[in-house]
């Protein structure tokens, strides 16, 4: 027992010491340039035509209207925290048989980096690096959103489709969570322009609290749901937020992955098209493919 005790706290003080190192690059602390300028404000969005399409498909930008100052319950400051980091670090000890085998599949399926980052916006709009194992191939087109991609099925790989499926491409989001730039549970981290969705979204308060791995959305509709249905989700959970409904989203999640349900091709808003044409195309989570 001694020993085991010895070994268990040597592996908690090498990854709080791993989390402390990586995680001010993880919210470009020391890249001024790569930061929100909107960091800590409300916003709105601004619809105009001149301006390039952005991930939500629509053109425009977002303009400040005042400065977020929600106070945060002691359950989302102190409680949440607490399991987040238990959670997280169980996830990392117990899976890492999991991550192991992934990458080597990965790896052996398309050569190249195992993960990928994303800039996606974090709570108060804190841009962060988010991770995820790579499902698509290194030909794919960079900084373009899977669901902007024509026939985006043609740049994932075999590995890919069956992590996409089964939502394994999300697990590196553990060590997010260890480090504190998400939660397990909370509105997914929108792309960091995906301006309509962020401002939807301010309209419920749902950018004032951590993004989770899974949520309220996502096992009631996930990317299939418009964005303003997916937005007045993410706040009836920030108005709920609490540990019972943590755990009801966590079992939800369970069943929903377990069932196949919310996982389409093609982006936000695939539930309306599946509608009109009659089909599934779609994509579980828009990406923006990154070298890493």
């Amino acid at each position: 027992m001694p020993t085991f005790l010895i070994v268990l706290g040597g592996v908690i003080l090498l990854m709080a010491l791993a989390a402390a190192c990586t995680k001010p690059a993880s919210v470009y602390r020391h890249q001024p340039a790569e930061r929100n300028p909107l960091e800590g404000k409300t916003v709105r969005f601004v619809a105009d035509e001149s301006e390039p399409e952005n991930a939500d498909g629509v053109r425009g930008h977002l303009e400040a209207t005042g400065t977020a100052d929600r106070k945060r319950s002691f359950y989302d400051r102190v409680c949440k925290r607490l399991l987040d980091i238990i959670l997280s670090f169980l996830g990392l000890v117990l899976l890492s048989p999991v991550f192991l085998a992934l990458s080597l599949w990965i790896v052996i399926d398309d050569p190249g980096p195992v993960l990928f980052t994303q800039k996606r916006i974090g709570k108060n709009k804190q841009f962060f690096r988010l991770h995820k194992f790579r499902s698509m191939k290194m030909s794919t087109p960079h900084d373009k959103p899977t669901h902007m991609l024509e026939n985006p099925d043609q740049y994932i790989t075999r590995a890919g489709k069956f992590i996409r499926a089964h939502s394994l491409d999300e697990l590196p989001q553990i060590w997010d969570i260890f480090i504190g730039n998400m939660s397990v549970i909370g509105p997914r981290p929108g792309l960091w322009n995906q301006d309509l969705l962020t401002a939807e979204r301010d309209r419920w308060g749902a950018n004032d609290i951590r993004p989770g791995l899974t949520g309220w959305a996502q096992i009631n509709g996930r990317d299939e749901l418009e964005i303003p249905d997916k937005a007045k989700l993410d706040g009836e959970y920030r108005e709920k937020e609490s540990f019972a409904f943590d755990c009801r989203c966590f079992i939800g999640t369970v069943f929903s992955v377990a069932r196949g349900e919310g996982v389409v091709e093609g982006g936000t808003g695939a539930m309306a098209a599946k509608a009109q044409n009659g089909d599934g195309a779609g994509d579980g989570e828009p990406e923006q493919q990154r070298k890493a």
